[in-house]
């Protein structure tokens, strides 16, 4: 041990009476410097602004170190500029001046001499670290309540691709005598390792190989704070493979033994790492460290405890794979691994799920358009054009009939789906029309959990009196609500199951948890009313969606909850939208239903309803009333007279057209630039008033739970997308049926917003920053090596 440490010494002597490894030091201290104060001085900036919620930023501890212009990315992805530079001296120069013959005579063993010089190179990483944790420390008090796990972690993977580099790069030296061919030849050995991990990835075997060789993104998650062992061992393996190809490399100038022999002892070190590493990397034997401060890298306690009642049957995900589908890109072969990674949070607590592809062809039911653009052709001719454009196998695909004798996916469009199977039970888990895609932690728990339970939360939807229709995509109706497969706060994607029922013919099913009745146009049977009375009585959830004009057909219904519709509708000055576009308050009532909610509530998002009715209600009857939403008495109001829509929009041009001094009628004065304003003459009526209430009671030992709503249009599939104005709908909506379910679904997978967001730093602070960091500091560093190399030189 010691002749190591003295080689090390040696070593480090040579290094630091160099100006390269001085040099390096300073430009790497600039580079860092360069992306701290860039990355705080932008967080400052929109901070001194004003009115910027930071807490949509995100952790200003992942944006400054860890994001896309952040410090470990960037100086991560230039680390191979700087190794190659001090490691391609290490051995060539002993070879190419003959003092490795002078060690090869010596007492000193080849190891000793491997691993002395490495140690240099691990010592000299250090260095490099300490340069980094300077800004690490200086962020922890820049910051306000940083996250230090997650720093300290991506520290630990900072250091530990450094240590693999300089094994790369001490490899490479002794391989020549040329130190500029060993620079080169550690430049392509990094680059081979970070794009071996794309290469023959549609090959099961072989893909399991290079995806554990590639050095591409094995740091990404200690960035993000959580350690595995499995990415720990990945870099002590490239460590001992390139250390021990040097020792034996070394070995092989000094013995005379066979080629036979020297290539055995190479393929036996890469041999024994490949199955390490082939051992570490299942499922069972990986452990798991997260680091960050809100355990955002490991899966929610309710997702774990879902996953805990499976118990140790295994879980077959079999994703299916369209040849045509809009998605294929998401299964190809060459995703495998992608995929693999996407499923590693849930086998860190399911070892057992087996992930497997179906790949096919059939017609893009989601995009008619893609096979028209092909004339005259069939789906099988297609089919074999794209195969052949993307080299693939056309072998490897079923045809639609041979798919449908395992699964008919026409009611999934046909669209990149996952089939679900534990133990006798299916289901589906989607991917979606989103900017995520994928589904989250909530719809996989979702999907777990259809698979444990027979019974899930079914929502019915009343028809038959041409209420809102879950089958259909128009703006009114409610299909992007309840059944769309491709939205992912679709009830269905959510956990809910969801149905329709026609009182005329049917009776309310018993295993319903909710019932809707959404906008009847005509009154409702006496024998609807009937059941629907019944229903009440007996303690079942409702919710009751309304609209302005036909207040007649539900009063009677709401009479009995001590509910009704209001006269008139509610409109809303606004210079932006139609006066009828009323964007409401949601109340700490509503808040109370989900944590999303709420804090979309905290950021004063509003809830869009075109056309709506206020409510007015008993207190103190047999149901308790909360207000879940209410109007802006500053700019909103109920009128009585009917809304000519289409002179407010004209209203404006009208104005100006009117001579001075011509009087109007009231309704006429009413409307002015271009919107409608407050007219006691018309009898207007101001005041915040709910427009959706929640009742409770007990009954039956159970409590009842209603939402009553004076529009039914904030449901409907043109508001929860709306994309002219920033809305918090489809929260709100889940949130509702979240309430009406007692919380079952969908499942809770909220964690605590990110406490760093704020910064302790002003702009004029930044500036004295760069200063010290970009100039003062790397300064010191040149004079104190400029010190070092002229005494050096003089002795």
């Amino acid at each position: 041990m010691k002749t190591i440490f003295r080689v090390a010494g040696t070593e480090l002597r040579t290094l630091f009476y160099s100006p390269i490894a001085w040099f390096l030091m300073i430009v790497f201290m600039i580079q860092c410097s360069i992306c701290y104060v860039g990355a705080l001085e932008g967080v400052v900036r929109q901070q001194e602004m004003g009115g910027i919620n930071l807490n949509s930023l995100g952790s200003l501890t992942y944006r400054i170190y860890l994001g896309y212009n952040g410090i470990f990315n960037d100086v991560m992805a230039k680390l191979y500029l700087y190794i190659p530079l001090l490691t391609m001296g290490l051995i060539s120069r002993e070879t190419s001046s003959g003092s490795i013959k002078l060690l090869y005579s010596s007492p000193v063993k080849v190891r000793e001499i491997v691993f002395g010089k490495y140690l240099a190179m691990v010592i000299y990483s250090l260095v490099l670290v300490t340069i980094v944790g300077l800004f690490v420390v200086s962020g922890i008090f820049h910051i306000q309540h940083p996250d230090t796990g997650m720093l300290l972690s991506a520290m630990l993977g900072f250091f530990l691709l450094l240590c693999a580099y300089s094994a790369i790069g001490l490899f490479m030296s002794s391989l020549t005598t040329y130190q500029v061919i060993a620079a080169v030849c550690t430049f392509v050995m990094i680059g081979a390792l970070s794009y071996i991990g794309s290469m023959w990835q549609d090959i099961a075997f072989v893909r399991q190989l290079t995806y554990f060789l590639s050095i591409s993104g094995r740091t990404q998650k200690m960035l993000s704070g959580l350690i595995t062992t499995k990415d720990v061992l990945y870099f002590v393996l490239i460590v001992y493979i390139f250390l021990g190809l040097s020792i034996f490399k070394l070995r092989a100038g000094m013995e005379s033994k066979s080629n036979l022999v020297k290539a055995g002892r190479y393929i036996a070190v890469v041999v024994s790492a490949l199955a390490i590493g082939y051992l570490s990397s299942i499922p069972g034997l990986i452990g798991y460290y997260d680091a960050t401060a809100n355990k955002s890298m490991t899966l929610s306690t309710q997702v774990q405890q879902i996953i805990k009642e499976m118990k140790d049957e295994p879980l077959e995900v079999t994703a299916y794979n369209n040849l045509l589908g809009t998605h294929w890109y998401l299964g190809a072969p060459t995703t495998y691994n992608m995929n693999l990674d996407r499923w590693e949070r849930y086998m860190r607590f399911k070892p057992d799920i087996d992930l497997k592809t179906v790949y096919y062809y059939d017609s893009t039911l989601d995009a008619p358009y893609k096979m028209k653009s092909y004339k005259d052709k069939t789906v099988q001719e297609i089919a074999r054009q794209h195969a052949s454009s993307m080299k693939l196998d056309f072998r490897l695909f079923k045809s639609p009939e041979e798919v449908r004798q395992l699964v008919d996916l026409r009611p999934e469009f046909n669209r990149f789906v996952m089939q679900l199977k534990w133990k006798d039970r299916k289901t589906f888990l989607r991917i979606f029309d989103d900017q995520i895609v994928w589904p989250t932690e909530t719809e996989v728990a979702a999907a777990f959990k259809r698979l444990q339970q027979a019974k899930m939360p079914k929502v019915a939807f009343l028809t038959g009196d041409l209420e809102r229709d879950v089958n259909r995509i128009g703006d009114k109706e409610y299909q992007g609500l309840t059944k769309l497969h491709s939205f992912r706060n679709s009830l269905i994607n959510q956990g809910f199951d969801v149905d329709s029922v026609s009182l005329e013919t049917q009776d309310i099913p018993s295993d319903i948890s909710t019932l809707v009745v959404a906008d009847p146009k005509i009154a409702l049977s006496a024998v609807t009313m009937e059941k629907l009375n019944r229903y009440i009585a007996a303690g079942g959830n409702m919710l009751i969606a309304g609209e302005p004009g036909r207040q007649a057909i539900l009063n009677p219904l709401l009479s009995q909850l001590g509910v009704q519709l209001n006269s008139g509708m509610i409109v809303q000055a606004s210079k932006e939208f139609s006066p009828d576009l009323a964007a409401l308050t949601i109340t700490s009532a509503a808040g109370s239903f989900s944590r999303t909610l709420k804090r979309r509530a905290e950021d004063s998002a509003k809830v869009s309803m075109p056309g709506a009715a206020g409510l007015s209600y008993i207190s103190g009857g047999q149901f308790q009333v909360e207000p879940l939403l209410v109007t802006d008495s500053n700019s909103s109001w109920n009128r009585l007279q009917k809304l000519d829509l289409e002179l407010a929009i004209t209203a404006s041009a009208g104005q100006a057209a009117k001579p001075a001094g011509e009087a109007g009628s009231p309704s006429q004065k009413a409307i002015q630039a271009g919107t409608v304003t407050f007219s006691p003459a018309d009898g207007d009526t101001k005041g915040s008033v709910p427009t959706v209430l929640g009742l409770t009671r007990q009954v039956n030992g159970k409590e009842q739970r209603i939402i009553v709503a004076g529009d039914a249009d904030f449901m409907s599939n043109a508001e929860i997308q709306r994309r002219n104005m920033p809305t918090a709908n489809f929260v709100f909506n889940t949130a509702l049926f979240s309430w009406l379910s007692y919380g079952e679904f969908p499942i809770e997978t909220y964690r605590p917003p990110s406490r760093d967001n704020r910064v302790n730093v002003t702009g004029a602070q930044v500036d004295w920053l760069r200063i010290m960091y970009s100039w003062a500091l790397p300064g010191i560093l040149l004079v104190c090596s400029a010190i070092l190399l002229i005494r050096r030189k003089r002795k």
